[in-house]
């Protein structure tokens, strides 16, 4: 699809002041030339390019505009967004054209001559100038859009579609183009009837692949906006529905027949999609994960229940919803687990269904877990990670011995503090200490020890530190190390505390 008046397009649905000819401008070369005009400039043989002080001469009555392409970038993908009710995958082609790849899809509107027709009259009836084509490849597709508006190439004949269009619908370099029109080959069938060789050698191999491609005889893969799901399901509605129960009702529909299609596969979703789309083209898309692989449509339905009541900004059916789709966007194996007659099944699921909906309706970044890493300093023996994407790993957490004091504090300081030592045994714990203004005298202490740190992950040498569990004469137990050796290592020694025991 090209759009050949998008800037205009917008500017005229925002309301235009008059009625003189519109036209936008930009700065180029410390001048002004026409970006975009408007049917009546066109009308006037006004065209972009154009000097605005020549356009200015040509037509008095001139209402100029600034350019701005981010909000024209916007606007067409907006328009893609729309697009996405047809076929998932679509693609941005340049500032004013798009790309649907309806492989398999134009079936569901009554063939290929329905879709294209459909497609363009219901862009055109929301303001916007449109030409579409419909070819087995995507440069045939654009070459036709912008010079053969409404065309439909037979499979394998995108070559004698193409055949008579100017050489400027191959989209090369302006200055390939005047060099192929100076050589008396004005259209692509002249072109094509050269050797390869012989337009190697003058314009270089992109510009051969440029002409297979529009010819039909290769191809290359476009990249859709949107990740494609894994599996998807869809249900258009004749009439477009606001009801918050009969949106519930068809999420829930929707995730029955999506987990039918995951359990003929043997697979469950670990991150689904619902996507609303809006009679007037605004469209809505809702995404979550889960912790484990999941195909319960009642557990599906209520994960998203939890997600739209916790949107800040509830989602607004305005005129209603013509189409609601479904997708997993990521699929894995589910596996069938055996269980003994002395576990509990329902527990781990239980609680991966209390992550999910607290995910749902927080953020999936609010709710943490820890996990064990394996390394023996402190502060890294443990990461705080989204709990749905927490795996159990080896080496479990240490099991404290029933009876024995823990030898290291439940809860650490997220950053040590530094402590002044008043007195202290030599090599050993400190007697006395101020932290935070306050003094303590040690009544008594256990320690060290002794932690080397992680040499091959640091290129500069790290003090070793020796911890010490100390108790003052209140009951106040601190978990305090001294960062560096006396005498043993280039470093002046630190007192620091790290933690505190309950």
């Amino acid at each position: 699809m090209w759009f050949a008046r998008l800037p205009t397009d917008r500017l005229q649905q925002q309301g235009s002041p008059d009625d003189r000819p519109l036209v936008l401008s930009i700065k180029s070369n410390n001048a002004r030339i026409l970006y975009a005009v408007d049917r009546k400039a066109t009308g006037l043989r006004l065209t972009p390019g154009m000097p605005l002080a020549s356009a200015r001469a040509m037509v008095r009555a001139l209402h100029v505009v600034e350019a701005d392409a981010p909000a024209d970038a916007k606007l067409l993908a907006a328009i893609a967004d729309w697009c996405d009710r047809y076929t998932p995958f679509v693609s941005i082609d340049g500032v004013d054209g798009l790309l649907l790849d309806v492989t398999g899809a134009a079936h569901l509107f009554g063939g290929e001559i329905a879709m294209l027709e459909t497609v363009r009259t219901t862009i055109t009836r929301q303001g916007f100038t449109v030409c579409a084509a419909i070819a087995g490849t995507a440069a045939a597709a654009r070459a036709l859009a912008r010079f053969a508006d409404a065309t439909i190439a037979a499979p394998g004949a995108e070559a004698e579609a193409v055949a008579l269009l100017p050489v400027a619908a191959l989209n090369l370099d302006a200055a390939d183009t005047h060099a192929l029109r100076r050589a008396g080959l004005k259209i692509i069938a002249q072109v094509a009837s050269r050797t390869r060789g012989e337009l190697t050698a003058r314009f270089g191999k992109e510009m051969v692949f440029k002409l297979d491609r529009a010819l039909g005889l290769s191809e290359k893969p476009i990249s859709p906006r949107h990740i494609l799901p894994d599996y998807m399901v869809e249900h258009r509605f004749a009439d477009p529905v606001v009801a918050q129960d009969f949106i519930a009702g068809s999420i829930l529909t929707l995730a029955q027949s999506l987990c039918c299609l995951l359990e003929e596969r043997g697979q469950g979703a670990r991150k689904l999609e619902a996507s609303f789309f809006r009679s007037d083209g605004v469209v809505n898309r809702i995404a979550l994960e889960t912790a484990r692989p999941l195909r319960d449509p009642a557990i599906i339905a209520r994960l998203f229940r939890e997600r739209l009541d916790a949107l800040s900004d509830p989602i607004d059916p305005g005129f209603g919803f013509d189409l609601i789709r479904l997708g997993a966007l990521h699929a894995e194996r589910l596996v069938p687990e055996s269980v003994g007659l002395e576990t509990r099944p329902d527990d781990d699921k239980e609680i991966a269904f209390l992550i999910d909906r607290l995910a749902a309706r927080f953020g999936s970044h609010r709710i943490l877990a820890f996990q064990p890493q394996d390394t023996h300093i402190p502060e890294a023996a443990g990461v705080a990670v989204p709990a749905q994407h927490a795996i159990d790993m080896k080496p479990n957490w240490e099991t404290p011995v029933p009876g024995e004091a823990p030898r290291r504090p439940l809860r650490m300081l997220s950053k040590p503090e530094p402590i002044e030592v008043m007195a202290q045994i030599p090599d050993g714990p400190p007697l006395r200490f101020r932290w935070r203004r306050a003094l303590h005298a040690v009544a008594r202490a256990e320690g060290p020890e002794r932690i080397a740190m992680e040499w091959w992950k640091n290129q500069k040498p790290q003090p070793t530190r020796d911890y010490f569990r100390v108790e003052d004469e209140a009951g106040r137990r601190f978990w305090l190390y001294r960062d560096g050796l006396y005498g043993r290592e280039p470093f002046a020694p630190r007192w620091y505390v790290h933690g505190l025991f309950a």
